[in-house]
C-alpha cells in the first residue's frame, strides 16, 4: 500500500501529489505569489490551480519533492494530519466592493486565526460574505456568516458536493463579537456530538434543528428562539 506524504493529496495517476496552500480570506501578497511561482518552477510543477476555496493547488508534484515543497512554502502550507478547517472563503466585504456592508475580510481572518489549528470530526469549510449577495457562498458552507445592514447572520450545516444542503439560519443581527462567539459554540457542540467523519450537513440532518435549538441556543442569550427556522 502506498503511503501518502503527510498533508499531500495523491493524484489520479497514483504516483504524483498535490499540495494546497493556506490563503486566509483569499488574500495574498506579491511575495506570496513570487514564492509559489518560484517553487513551481524549481520543482517543475505542471499546473497551479486556484481552488473554489480561494487556495492554490500545486498539482503533479513528484513524491520525492513533496517534503521540500512544504518546507519552502513555509506558512503558506501546513500539512494536515486530521480533519480540520480546510479554508475560510471570503468576499471583498467593505474593502473594495460597493455593495459590502460588513467587513468580511477582517472577520474571515479572525475565524482563520481562531480555528485553523483545531481538529473536528470531519473537514469544515467556512464562508464569509459582506452582504446578502453572498459571494462568500455562506449558505452552502459548514459555517457561514453573512453581513446585513444591521449586523451578521450566522448559518450552520451547509454543504455543496454530491448531497447539497442549504445551511440553517441560526442567528440574525449579531455584532462581530457575537458572531464569533456563536461560531465557537456551534463548532464546539458539533465537535462534542458528531460522529467520526460526519460533516455538519449530515450532522444536522441526524440531530434535527429542534435538538440543536433546545440544547445549544439556550446558552446564547442574544439569539431569539424564533430565528431558528
Amino acid at each position: 500500500m502506498t503511503v501518502s506524504p503527510k498533508g499531500a493529496i495523491l493524484q489520479r495517476d497514483g504516483k504524483r501529489y498535490a499540495v494546497v496552500t493556506r490563503v486566509p480570506a483569499g488574500i495574498v501578497t506579491p511575495d506570496d505569489l513570487e514564492k509559489v511561482a518560484g517553487i513551481a518552477r524549481k520543482y517543475r510543477v505542471p499546473m497551479i490551480k486556484i481552488t473554489s476555496g480561494q487556495r492554490f493547488a500545486l498539482t503533479g508534484i513528484e513524491k520525492k519533492d513533496v517534503a521540500a515543497v512544504f518546507r519552502e512554502l513555509g506558512p503558506l502550507a501546513q500539512p494536515e494530519s486530521a480533519p480540520c478547517v480546510k479554508f475560510v472563503h471570503a468576499c471583498l466585504g467593505t474593502e473594495m466592493c460597493r455593495y459590502g456592508v460588513q467587513d468580511a475580510i477582517a472577520l474571515a481572518r479572525g475565524l482563520e486565526e481562531k480555528f485553523h489549528n483545531q481538529d473536528f470530526p470531519a473537514k469544515v469549510k467556512f464562508g464569509v460574505s459582506g452582504c446578502q449577495r453572498c459571494c462568500g457562498e455562506s449558505q452552502i458552507r459548514d459555517l457561514g456568516i453573512t453581513g446585513t445592514n444591521t449586523g451578521w447572520s450566522v448559518f450552520f450545516g451547509g454543504n455543496a458536493g454530491r448531497r447539497p444542503r442549504i445551511a440553517d439560519l441560526m442567528a440574525d443581527n449579531l455584532t462581530t463579537a457575537e458572531a464569533m462567539d456563536c461560531a465557537t459554540r456551534l463548532l464546539d457542540y458539533y465537535r462534542r456530538n458528531a460522529k467520526a467523519n460526519e460533516r455538519t450537513a449530515r450532522f444536522m440532518e441526524r440531530i434535527g434543528r429542534e435538538t440543536l435549538k433546545s440544547e445549544l441556543l439556550s446558552l446564547l442569550p442574544y439569539i431569539p428562539v424564533e430565528t431558528v427556522r
